[in-house]
């Protein structure tokens, strides 16, 4: 799994749930670093981190990071993970950050994406810095020790090597197509 680390993220151009297509390329001009975070709707590990993703997108915004949730979930086994539930869970959960629709899950393919929520850290070349878990405690917020993806983007922006790069990622498997 920790063969991502060091490859360049694979561009993507797909929708968004706000009537947008994003672009991955287009991101790496504007932004220091990328997160690209699969997601979905009906996971209760997702459900359990879209505070923690929330802050930590409106942590980093200012220094020039977004994070980008991208659901490849197959719909026709998880109705709750279509396109229009995904928009109304946007509205409803105020997601601060863009969430977009894989639905050839090409682009989880890509990223070799096994969980939802993983997240991928993309330096402004557009390499993997870190894969894996958010932090380490999916339950409990407060419990955390280890806030993975925060120290990974945080030494990614002093210009620091990431000294844990890799995880395993906690959550639901993603739900791909039979």
């Amino acid at each position: 799994m920790g063969d991502a680390i060091g490859s360049y993220a694979p561009d993507f151009e797909i929708p968004g749930v706000d009537g947008a297509v994003h672009h991955l390329a287009q991101y790496l001009t504007q932004f220091r670093a990328v997160v690209v975070v699969i997601m979905c709707n009906h996971c209760p590990y997702v459900k359990l981190y879209l505070e923690r993703l929330k802050q930590i997108q409106a942590e980093f915004a200012p220094q020039g990071v977004t994070l980008i949730g991208i659901n490849p979930n197959d719909e026709q086994q998880f109705p709750d993970d279509g396109f229009e539930q995904m928009k109304i869970l946007a509205a409803e959960q105020q997601l601060n950050f863009p969430y977009l629709r894989d639905l050839t899950q090409d682009v989880a393919r890509c990223f070799r994406a096994e969980k939802t929520p993983q997240a991928f850290l993309i330096s402004q070349s557009g390499q993997i810095c870190y894969q894996g878990s958010i932090d380490d405690s999916p339950q409990a917020a407060a419990q955390v020790k280890q806030p993975y993806l925060r120290t990974a983007i945080a030494q990614l922006l002093a210009g620091e090597p990431v000294a844990t790069p890799s995880t395993a990622a906690v959550g639901c498997s993603v739900k791909w197509r039979g």
